[in-house]
């Protein structure tokens, strides 16, 4: 093709149309007598470098996956929670498992992404997942048996409910215990893993929705902004109207708030 013979809009629109373009065509650009097509070249070269720089990002987010895949087994889940260290709302835990090859440019650490991109990826996670499970655990359950035992309880029970059974679990943090499939403990795992780091995404966009409702049932915490978390606005809250039903009774800040009431703990909390 003549690029030379094109207009600049011309190019533009064949460009739009052309996704993979190569090294020849991009280096003809950058020859080009007009400035705005040499400009052109510059940003697509730049995209070029974006792009080949995020697939070895997430190449390098997959090599958990890929050993344990060129070992043989397969299929593997990765398990991650969100809201362990709230003091209110629910516990929340995602397990998933993509099919082999499947890896979705955008993965990181869910707190590493803004709530937009949390969104769309959550979307992505569901569509292109081989599964996705996900176990909410009530404030009550965290308040009986304690949230590390709550957590282990919640992704062992996610393990369990992926279909097809994963032959190994990589796990956000430390081993959990009775999981019934083998794992790796990969500490920080939501920005080291593929499957860790989509879980934690899911875990999070579906405990920030939960959230968002418990903010408009109780408006006075604050919770759509931060999200049942030990902030300055939280505690403030909890000092001037103690605890609402879903605060957990068993965390030290909210224990010093029922402390402080004078009235009954559920007295002031009506919205």
């Amino acid at each position: 093709m003549q690029l030379r013979h094109m207009t600049v809009d011309q190019i533009k629109a064949w460009i739009g149309e052309e996704p993979d373009l190569t090294e020849e065509i991009i280096a003809e650009l950058e020859m080009d007598a007009r400035v705005s097509v040499r400009r052109l070249a510059a940003s697509l070269r730049h995209r070029r470098a974006c792009l080949q720089q995020e697939q070895a990002r997430i190449q390098e987010l997959a090599r958990h996956e890929d050993e344990l895949q060129r070992q043989g087994i397969f299929p593997v889940a990765g398990i991650d929670e969100a809201g362990r260290g709230a003091l209110a709302g629910p516990l929340v835990v995602a397990a998933v498992m993509f099919p082999p090859g499947v890896r979705p440019a955008g993965l990181d650490d869910s707190k590493r992404l803004t709530g937009k991109q949390r969104q769309l990826l959550y979307g992505e996670i569901r569509q292109r997942a081989a599964d996705v499970a996900v176990v909410i655990v009530d404030r009550t359950v965290i308040d009986r048996l304690n949230i590390l035992r709550a957590t282990w309880q919640a992704m062992a029970e996610a393990a369990m409910k992926l279909r097809p059974r994963p032959q190994h679990c990589l796990v956000d943090g430390t081993q959990v215990p009775s999981l019934g499939v083998d794992q790796t403990a990969i500490v920080g795992g939501d920005g080291k893993c593929l499957s860790i780091a989509a879980a934690s995404i899911v875990a999070k966009v579906v405990r920030d929705n939960i959230m968002l409702e418990l903010g408009r049932r109780y408006p006075q915490y604050g919770f759509a902004r931060h999200k049942g978390y030990c902030t300055r606005e939280h505690l403030r809250a909890l000092k001037a109207y103690g605890p609402c039903p879903e605060h957990r009774r068993s965390f030290q800040p909210v224990i010093d708030s029922i402390s402080t009431q004078l009235t009954l703990p559920w007295d002031g909390c009506s919205p």
